[in-house]
């Protein structure tokens, strides 16, 4: 089927690292390697799958190297590792990874909370991270964190955002990912906070990472595009938040991200498999599915070709 849109941004699914971290049960290295592929499989141009994050703080992500292992080389190249040390992406890079989100926080307090550092020392660490993933044939990017509002501090200035993205100590880092750790922001914000970084760092790709908090996932995921980001994350049925973030809740859905893109890979055919997908893996998480377009897509009303009913979404 075509469908005439025009996708004005790629889409990274995201479930196997933010989505799994606010889950009470974990996956096997077997099971995440087997989403891995069906999701690329699928068309989902990449993957975040997994962090270095403490295994006694962050279970879930405690067989991330092993998924790495598991994966060929050039299922690595469409994936992500969340790092937040030098010794992370070191540790990464030995188990084959090439892909690495360096993130630290805008809010120096909720940094100690996720990271237990100041902003400042993984500010300074960065250079030895980026030197450590060009050893390593790879890329790596800047994520900021609680870029828009913080759990602890409020609202975080633009320019506190707009002064990392533009210290020469990440200067490295091939893309810039802004992140909406609560999901508080509005359009408005969003569009701005992007539009800025953009001009201040011409040479890199946005990425936008929203949540779905206070129900703007879409409309910001959306604003951020209009405004120049390149590429977006989000998590099958809205998964996911972050676990040292009060007030933290589920990612954009990547259903409903990829409905209203309607990148050229996605046909009604692929969009069907992807809600089935995600159907399974919330049910074995034992999670609610908070996509509404995934919900829409099993409508009786199937003269609108994109919803096929619940027997052939729920395979």
């Amino acid at each position: 089927m075509t469908h005439g849109f025009q996708p004005q941004a790629t889409l990274r699914d995201v479930t196997l690292r933010d989505g799994l971290q606010l889950t009470g049960k974990q996956l096997s290295t077997e099971r995440k390697v087997s989403i891995v592929r069906e999701l690329l499989a699928l068309g989902v141009p990449s993957v975040e799958i997994g962090s270095l994050a403490r295994p006694d703080l962050v279970p879930s992500m405690a067989n991330t190297l092993e998924v790495v292992e598991a994966l060929t080389a050039e299922e690595r190249a469409r994936c992500w590792v969340w790092v937040a040390t030098p010794r992370h992406v070191e540790r990464a890079a030995a188990a084959g990874a090439v892909n690495f989100q360096y993130c630290l926080s805008a809010s120096d307090a909720h940094n100690r909370a996720n990271i237990g550092r100041s902003t400042e020392d993984s500010l300074a660490a960065m250079p030895r991270a980026v030197e450590l993933s060009r050893e390593a044939g790879g890329r790596i990017q800047l994520c900021i964190a609680t870029a828009l509002t913080c759990p602890f501090d409020g609202y975080v200035p633009e320019q506190r955002v707009l002064d990392i993205a533009a210290d020469p100590r990440a200067d490295g880092a091939a893309d810039v990912v802004l992140a909406d750790t609560l999901g508080q922001a509005v359009p408005a914000q969003v569009s701005s906070l992007i539009t800025q970084v953009a001009e201040r760092t011409p040479q890199r790709r946005i990425v936008y990472h929203g949540h779905d908090t206070w129900g703007l996932g879409v409309a910001n995921t959306l604003a951020a595009v209009q405004a120049g980001a390149a590429e977006v994350d989000g998590a099958l049925g809205g998964l996911g938040g972050c676990p040292f973030a009060p007030g933290a809740s589920g990612n954009a859905a990547t259903e409903d991200l990829l409905f209203a893109l309607r990148p050229d890979w996605l046909s009604t055919e692929v969009f069907a498999r992807l809600v089935a997908l995600s159907g399974g893996v919330l049910e074995e998480l034992g999670e609610p599915n908070r996509s509404r377009a995934a919900q829409g897509s099993r409508s009786s009303a199937t003269a609108f070709p994109w919803a096929v009913g619940r027997e052939e979404t729920c395979r």
